[in-house]
């Protein structure tokens, strides 16, 4: 099937029009869908907007605009009904999320096309290469949650799903002439389970470069992501868009005691100086005055000492894996990521029964594989 490239759609804002789109949706075989979120622009993220396609017409639903998005449950939840969507993970969670919609019968088309062994697996990429069609970019980072959408934006949002099912057309015919589409069916059952985490414990566990720190040091980032914490909050912003991650590090590090010891810290603008520096020196001055023994220690995890042989065990696999994934003209990490092949080289199964007790390892992985696994860990 050729692709349609109109990208005017009916933007849905009504209850009883979304019902009514649903009604069509659930008389599909295939529904095309992606998510416009608004990350960038706010301190609690949301959905918000969820462009959906079949094969002759494109909708952009609004859940800005709608109390209720119940309807759409029944569609993107029909085991008979194929969801196609491209790099899903966390539209499949977002859903979840803010809606409670689970998606069952996922089709993965960024997967889909890592198992064919494309190596730019970009929408963008994929529709340029395959149809000839240019994919703009410049609301990429947008506010989605700004209303009225332009005319340029709703043609933008909608050009993400109006050419994905001619898409999924071509790959899952690729991957069954392949045999590999048992591959990525077993892929999306499993993606269709994600689900968004609450993060628990100290905000420096999600701090890129504080397991670095220790005492004090540690304590003074903490106080100041709290402070940033609270600070984005209340603007609305996201975290980062009001001191970045690495200007925090660097005042930890620093322990400033004035508002001028703050000005030569990199990234520390004079406005935010104006605006939070009294409060991050007091934060600074909470973490000097802890008690020793309140002190924060960043988790270390125990690495278990590596089993008789399982370095040697793991070398002789990543050989095989560069042979097999050249074979298959597959990406290595695709036929097996290296913590599958740690889990397997310490494991040291002899049998294809072992090879089931071992965590994430995918059945398609164990029938095109498994053997050549055995084989290679009973030749050392």
């Amino acid at each position: 099937m050729t692709p349609f490239t109109k990208h005017e759609c009916e933007i849905i804002t009504k209850t009883e029009r979304l019902i009514e789109v649903a009604a069509i949706l659930s008389r599909q075989t295939e529904i095309a869908v992606d998510l416009e979120m608004d990350s960038l622009h706010h301190y609690q993220e949301k959905v918000c907007l969820i462009q959906v396609s079949t094969r002759t017409e494109s909708w952009l639903i609004d859940p800005l605009a709608l109390k209720d998005l119940s309807p759409l449950a029944a569609p993107l939840g029909d085991l008979q009904i194929i969801i196609v969507m491209h790099g899903a993970d966390y539209d499949i969670r977002s859903l979840h999320r803010d809606f409670g919609i689970e998606v069952r019968n996922l089709f993965d088309t960024m997967l889909a096309s890592r198992f064919l062994g494309i190596t730019e697996f970009g929408l963008a990429a994929l529709l340029k290469a395959r149809f000839g069609i240019e994919l703009n970019k410049k609301y990429q980072k947008a506010d989605w949650s700004k209303r009225p959408l332009s005319p340029e934006m709703s043609a933008y949002a909608a050009a993400d799903t109006s050419d994905l099912l001619p898409l999924y057309d071509q790959l899952s015919a690729e991957l069954i002439e392949k045999g590999r589409l048992s591959w990525l069916e077993e892929e999306c059952r499993l993606l269709c389970q994600a689900r968004v985490t609450e993060k628990k414990g100290p905000l420096f566990l999600a701090c890129k470069g504080a397991g670095k720190l220790k005492g004090r040091t540690l304590a003074a980032l903490e106080e100041l992501l709290q402070l940033r914490d609270r600070q984005a909050c209340e603007l609305d912003r996201p975290p980062f868009k009001v001191i970045s991650a690495e200007t925090l590090l660097e005042t930890a590090e620093k322990k400033p005691r004035t508002l001028n010891d703050l000005s030569g810290i990199k990234g520390m603008t004079p406005g935010q100086i104006h605006r939070f520096g009294d409060m991050i020196l007091a934060a600074v001055s909470t973490a000097l005055a802890l008690p020793e023994e309140e002190l924060p220690r960043f988790p270390r995890m125990r690495r278990e000492e590596p089993t008789d042989g399982s370095k040697e065990r793991l070398k002789r696999l990543k050989s095989w894996r560069e042979q097999h994934s050249s074979a298959q003209r597959l990406e290595p990490g695709v036929v097996a990521p290296n913590w599958l092949l740690e889990a397997v080289a310490d494991a040291h199964p002899v049998s294809v029964a072992e090879l089931d007790g071992i965590a994430g390892m995918r059945e398609w992985q164990k029938r095109l594989y498994g053997q050549e696994l055995l084989h290679e860990l009973a030749a050392g």
